[in-house]
């Protein structure tokens, strides 16, 4: 069966035409896989796949996801980064340094979706690590995504029946309608800095902006791995927010709308 599988050109550049077109004619390419993005199986041979390519300073780390969550890309990362982090990526390693197995670089995935609360809806994006996320300098494998949000203002909830307050300082960047950032204070009190930032925009339903253009804010709600998934459908994603709401594994905050 062929691959449904796309490599970029910014990652052909980097692995080479003898190895992009390997994995194009399959042969070194998984038929299934674990999405880098969303950590649930995907299947090459059944639906389109991105080859992601993850580099460090010696080593690099090749890893699929559904073309649905992240398109084909180079991601730069520390080699700390690579070798630090806690889970393994299911795919290939690189031949810059054939001895180093390098593990996953956590990502941020987000997703976009209306969230209904007091009989309207609202405008959100769900945040969801691919792998733990640890504090920087600490040593141990658990997970401090949550408390590290928490201490920047976000509110834990229990349930989702109110928004949560405006988070100050922080904002969501929509421009031509497409998203293009999660905007936090600077440390040094200068422009806002992107705390995450999409690898190309993000496209967004009409109704979804309409409602950002409507309350000119976006809430934001952040899991820890493993909490929500890759849910195909509002309905689903809301289920899974309440679920994480109801086992303390969700925070939340409002952010004011910048762009259009």
């Amino acid at each position: 069966m062929p691959r449904m599988l796309d490599v970029s050109d910014e990652v052909r550049a980097e692995i080479g035409d003898e190895e992009a077109d390997r994995l194009l004619a399959g042969e070194n390419t998984p038929g299934s896989y674990d999405c880098t993005s969303c950590r649930t199986q995907g299947n090459s041979e059944q639906e389109r796949t991105s080859t992601v390519l993850f580099i460090g300073d010696e080593t690099a780390v090749l890893a699929f996801a559904h073309a649905s969550c992240l398109p084909s890309q180079v991601v730069q990362v520390t080699e700390e980064q690579l070798q630090g982090a806690v889970k393994s990526i299911t795919g290939d390693t690189v031949d810059l340094e054939p001895d180093k197995i390098a593990p996953e670089q956590a990502v941020l995935g987000v997703t976009s979706g209306l969230v209904l609360i007091a009989g309207e809806l609202h405008p959100a994006l769900v945040v969801e690590p691919t792998a733990p996320i640890v504090r920087p300098g600490a040593t141990g494998a658990g997970d401090d995504f949550l408390p590290l949000l928490i201490e920047q203002g976000f509110m834990p909830l229990m349930a989702i029946d109110s928004a949560p307050s405006v988070l100050h300082g922080w904002s969501v960047l929509l421009a031509a309608g497409q998203l293009h950032a999660v905007l936090q204070p600077s440390a040094n009190g200068g422009q806002p800095v992107a705390w995450w930032q999409a690898h190309q925009p993000l496209q967004v339903t009409e109704s979804w902006r309409a409602a950002a253009n409507k309350h000119q804010q976006v809430l934001m709600f952040a899991a820890p791995v493993g909490s929500i998934g890759r849910q195909p459908r509002e309905d689903l994603l809301r289920d899974a927010l309440d679920k994480a709401a109801a086992n303390g594994k969700l925070v939340a905050a409002a952010m004011p709308l910048a762009g259009t």
